[in-house]
């Protein structure tokens, strides 16, 4: 059984950054995905960002695409989402999620894989002051 840690979220002025950690454990397979996604109050789940073990290949919500930058660190089993000039619509519980899936490619895909997404992490909030 996959088990997904999300750390790093807290209080940030708009403009700044913040890095969140999904460390992971219990996988099978050297193949994988994983992805971040966050909920807004009153707002549905949206996928932000993904990489793919298999090449490396990331895939970026267009609502974050220039500010968020997604790396992983297989000695670690971890995967960062480092976000840049953060704004108040940023605020949100932001999850890890993974998949046991094949992918490569994944900046060639015309919208973020939600559904092949399976294990979920208990979430960091972030919140971005004005």
């Amino acid at each position: 059984e996959v088990h997904l840690v999300e750390s790093g979220g807290g209080l940030v002025q708009a403009g700044g950054s913040l890095r969140l950690s999904c460390a992971a454990s219990g996988f099978t397979s050297e193949y994988y995905v994983i992805g971040w996604f966050r909920q807004a109050p009153g707002k549905e789940r949206e996928g932000v960002a993904c990489i793919s073990s298999s090449d490396g290949s990331t895939y970026f919500a267009d609502s974050v695409k220039g500010r968020f930058t997604i790396s992983s660190d297989n000695a670690k089993n971890t995967v960062y989402l480092q976000m840049y000039s953060l704004k108040p619509e940023d605020t949100a519980v932001y999850y890890c999620a993974t998949s046991t899936s094949v992918h490569f490619g994944m900046e060639y895909l015309p919208a973020f894989p939600s559904s092949i997404f399976d294990s979920w992490g208990q979430g960091t909030q972030v919140t971005v002051a004005s």
